[in-house]
């Protein structure tokens, strides 16, 4: 046996009474709990979604300005253009065959974008190692 009363006819007694702030209540439990998580609407959601896609463009733009890569006229135009049409429409596209529908940018600007910050980011160490 793991536990040994050191009185073995008396049980477990308790030696004062219990301490709370607030009174017991008799319909405790799960349900009473008004402390549950409230979920997002689908209107904070999408305008999440269209924060964190403005974030990036940005910060694929200045991650070039700062590294010192040069984008082309095309993919400064893309990059600001695309932000435009969020910040105004709330997406990037029109056609739902081109992207999800809840999405902000399509594959095809999701994939131009990836690789606009992999360009950076593969110049970017390049231009370090050439310092070095």
């Amino acid at each position: 046996m793991a536990f040994k009363s050191k009185t073995p006819g008396k049980g477990l007694t308790r030696k004062s009474e219990l301490k709370t702030k607030a009174p017991l209540s008799s319909q405790g439990g799960l349900t009473s709990r008004s402390a549950a998580p409230k979920l997002p609407s689908p209107l904070d959601e999408k305008k999440a979604l269209q924060k964190r896609t403005l974030r990036a463009l940005e910060r694929a733009k200045k991650t070039a300005a700062e590294a010192g890569v040069d984008l082309s006229e095309w993919e400064s135009d893309f990059i600001d253009s695309v932000s435009d049409r969020v910040k105004t429409y709330g997406r990037a596209f029109a056609d739902p065959d081109k992207g999800a529908i809840n999405g902000t940018l399509s594959l095809l600007q999701g994939v131009k974008l990836r690789e606009i910050r992999q360009k950076v980011k593969s110049r970017a160490a390049k231009n370090a190692d050439d310092e070095n």
